[in-house]
């Protein structure tokens, strides 16, 4: 196995540790308190470009983070369904890798499992169990 590279650590990191409530709670005490030290500084307009410039920059870091983050989550659960595909008898293994196909055949794919579930429902009207395992 391959160790994680410094960025996805930090990526990891980070994300754990701001989505913490108490770094919530901090940064809701931030704002309290920029937003009170407004009399004192007379709404300037210094005073307003704080905290725009903070937040604007923490959240431009966040976004990447964040992205780092969702695609290895990502990744980790298709690897984890793939691997259930593969190991189910009966399974159809043309579904592995499914999220790597062109938007048209992702949709071919689609309308064969919306027309499996409508068939099924349709059956469920009529009394038959839709417990089978119709081919695709």
């Amino acid at each position: 196995m391959r160790s994680s590279s410094w960025y996805s650590k930090l990526a990891k990191n980070a994300a754990h540790f701001c989505g913490r409530p108490k770094i919530f709670a901090g940064a809701v005490g931030i704002i309290v308190f920029w937003a009170l030290s407004g009399p004192v500084f007379g709404f300037s307009n210094t005073w307003q470009l704080i905290i725009n410039t903070i937040t604007t920059t923490v959240t431009f870091l966040m976004v990447f983070l964040i992205q780092n983050t969702q695609n290895r989550d990502t990744e980790a659960i298709q690897i984890k369904l793939d691997e259930l595909i593969r190991a189910t008898k009966g399974a159809h293994n043309a579904l592995l890798d499914l999220e790597e196909l062109d938007e048209d055949s992702l949709q071919d794919f689609l309308h064969r499992y919306e027309h499996l579930a409508s068939a099924a429902r349709e059956e469920l009207t009529r009394g038959v169990q839709d417990t089978g395992t119709p081919e695709a």
